[in-house]
């Protein structure tokens, strides 16, 4: 001790600081047990707050012969710790309340409903360079740690879709290429919904190898994303950012633009929809409470550049984000028209294999 001291004091070379995998490593909570029904929001205990069904949905599947793994969105917002703790009862309740309630619930029309906790990435790791990747990193192999348990102790066989949201669609992304893409778990899956990331479509021939777009609404073992921008925002300043990543990992090539299904119709030959087409979405901003009655007809949508512009009715009391991004609404704004699309593939694929 009083050597490293010493050293420190003198400069030495030889000590160098802590790295972020380090840091982030010594701060974090344990890892959880994926056997113990504690560490899922959604799983061996039920559905719990994915339960949540706003009027006008259809009902839940009694018997659903698919599964879904569901990962959350960046939800805690410390700006002390890289990582959260999934222990961490108030953390774990407004997971429940902003992104169980209102997204993973709306997989319940045609799945068992699957959803790991894990030591997600903190805001406070996010807005950290040095940080964001390490976090990112240490919170995949959490997911894939539950997605391995999921495997061995529930799926078993079952055909599965894999879904998440922002930071939680990152570790989806990373899921599907590390673990499904070209495999035979590919074969099961129903479809991949990466909703919220900069995913852009020449991903698709790069990155994934035998993955395809999903360009017709019932189709199967395919992926999907879109990422929702209130119409009349400027699109310019957040299509280039999308596209600076895509250039920066694999080149100037073909397929920079981010991809966008539009998540109306769900068919790539039918990248524009009218409001009257929209089966439902629930108002408000993500919080504590039942979730509101849906309203359909709410939401007109075009798919332009990339992004899901969304021309939106009035009274649904939704904030965008600074630059008109639509982002913690990129589900709640098609509720009933995912859990309609979702179904449908579910059906398709059960109706195709069985």
């Amino acid at each position: 001790m009083l050597l490293l001291a010493a050293s420190a004091l003198l400069g030495s070379p030889n000590v160098s600081a802590a790295t972020p995998q380090e840091n982030i490593a010594a701060s974090a909570a344990p890892a959880p047990d994926y056997a113990d029904p504690a560490s899922w929001a959604a799983g061996p205990g039920g559905a719990g707050a994915a339960s949540a069904l706003p009027e006008g949905a259809s009902p839940a599947a009694r018997d659903p012969g698919v599964d879904v793994f569901y990962v959350h969105p960046t939800t805690f917002r410390s700006e002390t710790q890289w990582s959260q703790d999934p222990r961490d009862v108030k953390a774990n309740a407004w997971v429940d309340e902003s992104v169980m309630a209102r997204q993973a619930s709306v997989f319940g029309a045609c799945c068992r409903i699957w959803a790991p906790r894990y030591r997600a990435a903190s805001y406070k790791a996010l807005r950290d360079p040095a940080y964001r990747d390490a976090a990112y990193a240490f919170a995949y192999a959490d997911v894939e740690r539950a997605f391995d348990w999921f495997l061995a102790n529930v799926s078993k066989g079952r055909p599965f879709i894999i879904a998440g949201h922002s930071q939680g669609a990152k570790h989806i992304a990373d899921l599907l290429e590390q673990r499904i893409d070209g495999t035979p778990l590919q074969k099961r899956m129903v479809a991949a919904y990466i909703v919220g990331i900069n995913l852009s479509e020449g991903e698709f021939g790069l990155r994934y190898k035998h993955v395809p777009i999903c360009d017709k609404p019932a189709q199967t073992g395919c992926a999907l994303q879109w990422n929702a921008i209130e119409a009349g925002a400027d699109l310019a300043p957040v299509v280039a950012a999308f596209e600076k990543g895509f250039v920066e990992k694999y080149g100037d090539v073909p397929g920079r633009q981010p991809l966008c299904i539009n998540p109306v119709t769900f068919d790539r030959s039918r990248p524009a929809s009218l409001s009257s087409e929209a089966k439902g979405t629930v108002p408000g901003d993500p919080g504590a409470g039942a979730l509101r009655p849906l309203r359909a007809g709410a939401v007109a949508v075009s798919c332009e550049r990339g992004l899901a512009v969304s021309y939106l009715a009035p009274g649904l009391d939704l904030k965008p984000l600074p630059g008109g991004s639509l982002h913690y609404h990129d589900i709640g704004l098609f509720y009933a028209d995912i859990r309609a699309n979702a179904a449908l593939r579910a059906a398709a694929w059960l109706k195709a294999h069985r």
